[in-house]
């Protein structure tokens, strides 16, 4: 059986996204517009059995309230799972990170916390190894710079705050302090289904040699295929074209193993 963990593994991830709000799936464009997309152990559960290779939670608002992640929920959806399961929203310590890990997680996604306290990235990873720890990166291109990809900009606390931070930048950084991976999220294809932002993505693999993950975008097989070849990510991340039945992992896994790309297909 074919994983991806590394910049020389030929097989591509397919990542299904739970944000969760209160305890429930929602899902938006560009970080806004909320609606409800259903109970997130169901979806997780469906998502896994439909052939996603990881499913990732993010309590999307964790940190802009102040709080720590929602245990009970991780723990529910844990219990329903046989893929890799990463949790994000909340996780501003090594304790955090354990508690996570404690209810069923084997990774654990940081952004505003880690920007915060880089230093975060290495105590967590040198508690449960490196290839725990993701650091996720929300990023809005920059259009007042002559290159609006070069100079994007990371924003935290649920994409509401702009750091002024290079994305290229702060990935190599997180690279650097022990990040296993990077998941990059561009805020400016959030939930529009027009596609990933291969650009981004792009800049972003060529500067580091962990794997990434590209998120926002996601609407065709066509596009899963762009961001593998001109984006050069290791995964891609989709939510709303699978919980609200536009197309299933195993499908889509199926036309992009016609189309030449190495996935795992679900037995």
């Amino acid at each position: 059986m074919l994983i991806a963990n590394s910049k020389t593994t030929l097989t591509r991830r397919i990542i299904a996204c739970l944000d969760v709000r209160d305890g429930r799936v929602v899902k938006g464009v560009q970080f806004v517009d909320l609606i409800d997309a259903g109970d997130p152990a169901a979806l997780a559960a469906r998502h896994a059995q439909e052939g996603a290779d990881e499913i990732v939670l993010l309590d999307i608002t964790a940190t802009h309230e102040g709080r720590a992640t929602l245990l009970d929920t991780v723990r529910r959806t844990a219990q329903s799972l046989f893929v890799p399961f990463t949790v994000g929203g909340g996780i501003r310590t090594a304790e955090d990170a354990a508690a996570v890990f404690d209810a069923g997680a084997d990774k654990v996604s940081v952004n505003s916390a880690a920007l915060a306290d880089p230093g975060l990235i290495a105590s967590i990873g040198n508690s449960f190894g490196a290839q725990a720890v993701i650091v996720a990166i929300d990023a809005r291109r920059n259009a007042e710079a002559i290159d609006p990809v070069r100079g994007a900009h990371v924003f935290t606390h649920g994409g509401r705050k702009d750091t002024g931070r290079p994305v290229v930048e702060w990935a190599q950084e997180a690279e650097s302090r022990g990040a296993g991976e990077i998941l990059l999220t561009s805020m400016d294809s959030d939930g529009t289904r027009a596609g990933f932002d291969c650009e981004l993505t792009a800049a972003v693999s060529a500067a580091v040699r962990i794997p990434v993950i590209a998120s926002g975008g996601a609407g065709t097989v066509a596009h899963f295929a762009n961001v593998f070849g001109a984006g050069k990510a290791d995964a891609a991340l989709a939510a709303s074209i699978f919980h609200f039945g536009v197309s299933s992992a195993r499908s889509l896994k199926e036309e992009l193993a016609q189309s030449g790309i190495p996935v795992r297909l679900p037995c």
